[in-house]
């Protein structure tokens, strides 16, 4: 007699991939300019349209886009800069690539950002600037952090790893930001397998972006190769190579393409998730806040005392269901890392990174799939 069949496992996200981006990645590897070119040029363009910004710089991944943004503001050895420890570590890692020193801040519980309360009670005179996070597409209260850092005298950086589709007051996540980093991992909303943007609306920044990202040269391979005489280029400063691909490019602008689809699928499955998890005891789910709109790039659930499991024990019972989960977001100061480093206490950064975990969500998400994971989370809740 067989075994009766197992169920697919479902995983916490896939990318939204197709034949349209193996045409155009096909398309730039035919044409002959693989390298940074005319369609980096047109990815450039056309997400800092979306995004409503001056100035695109694409580079080789958000961790390079937010070294670019901290260079830009001139920022060194002495300098403070305050980060959320709920993040990514490449958010804190950054600031050190400066020469800076990130001081922790924490977040309100609600939406896992830092708001201008909790960035106010750790700046001190050595403050230059403030790196806030949309953290897993829950966007930021803007508006009251940019009011705050120009009162205080700060450059306010917005880290939009996980932000595109993402809106505040009506406005794209990023819109008249002094520099904006912006992510495109698998793991995001839309997706080149690596690569990485900052935006930006100073003429002089962008200038100097696009020549930092390629090793400071006063003029990129692309022009050289467009003149029908011989350059020879200058370096002018010490730079990197944070270049991306015209193939990573041509994927961007086929997945910019769908990005309203892919917000309006991923905003629908959440909506479901939030009714189908509203009658299970000891479950939070992220929800819009007051100010804006996410893009629930992550769909994560908080763990309240009415849940019997811890989140580790739950994230083991998802796991033998067939069920991709993951922790919630790191706290980076408890990281080895940042052993050693200090920080204010930050008990709801703490009770976050403890006591959250983030389900699956994708846009081919079947409600059956859905259905699953809801009915493993309500087994072990009684609700």
């Amino acid at each position: 007699m067989s075994a009766p069949d197992t169920p697919a496992r479902i995983p916490v996200m896939i990318p939204w991939l197709g034949e349209e981006e193996a045409r155009a990645a096909a398309g730039a590897v035919l044409s002959g300019w693989v390298a940074q070119g005319p369609r980096v040029a047109e990815f450039e363009r056309a997400f800092a349209e979306r995004v409503g910004a001056e100035h695109g710089i694409a580079v080789s991944s958000c961790t390079t886009a937010l070294h670019l943004a901290l260079i830009a503001l001139e920022l060194g050895p002495g300098d403070e800069v305050i980060v959320p420890s709920l993040s990514f570590i490449a958010t804190a890692n950054a600031v050190r690539y400066v020469g800076a020193h990130p001081v922790f801040a924490d977040v309100e519980e609600a939406t896992g950002n830092v708001t201008a309360a909790t960035v106010d009670a750790v700046r001190t005179p050595r403050t230059k600037a403030v790196l806030a996070v949309h953290q897993g597409g829950v966007p930021a209260d803007v508006p009251a952090l940019r009011a705050a850092c120009a009162d205080w005298g700060l450059a306010l950086v917005e880290d939009a790893a996980c932000g595109i589709g993402a809106t505040v007051g009506g406005k794209s996540v990023g819109h008249g930001a002094l520099l904006a980093a912006w992510s495109f991992h698998p793991r995001k909303v839309i997706t080149t397998g690596e690569g990485g943007m900052v935006t930006t609306d100073d003429a002089r920044w962008a200038e100097r972006l696009r020549r930092l990202r390629e090793h400071g040269m006063n003029i990129s391979a692309a022009q050289r190769h467009a003149s029908t005489t011989p350059i020879a280029e200058s370096y002018l400063e010490v730079g990197y190579n944070y270049r991306m691909t015209d193939i990573q490019a041509a994927v961007g602008l086929v997945q910019l393409g769908k990005l309203d689809a892919i917000v309006a699928r991923r905003r629908a499955l959440a909506a479901r998730y939030a009714q189908l998890l509203a009658p299970v005891p000891g479950v939070r789910p992220v929800t819009d806040p007051v100010h804006g709109e996410g893009n629930f790039q992550s769909y994560w659930i908080l763990l309240t005392e009415g849940f019997p499991l811890g989140r580790d024990e739950l994230l083991a019972v998802l796991a033998e269901a067939g069920i991709s989960a993951r922790r919630g977001i790191m706290a980076s100061h408890l990281e080895p890392a940042y052993a050693g480093h200090g920080a204010a206490p930050l008990p709801v950064t703490e009770r976050l990174s403890r006591d959250s975990l983030i389900l699956p969500l994708f846009h081919t998400m079947t409600e059956e799939q859905q259905d699953r994971v809801v009915a493993a989370l309500r087994g072990r809740a009684g609700g």
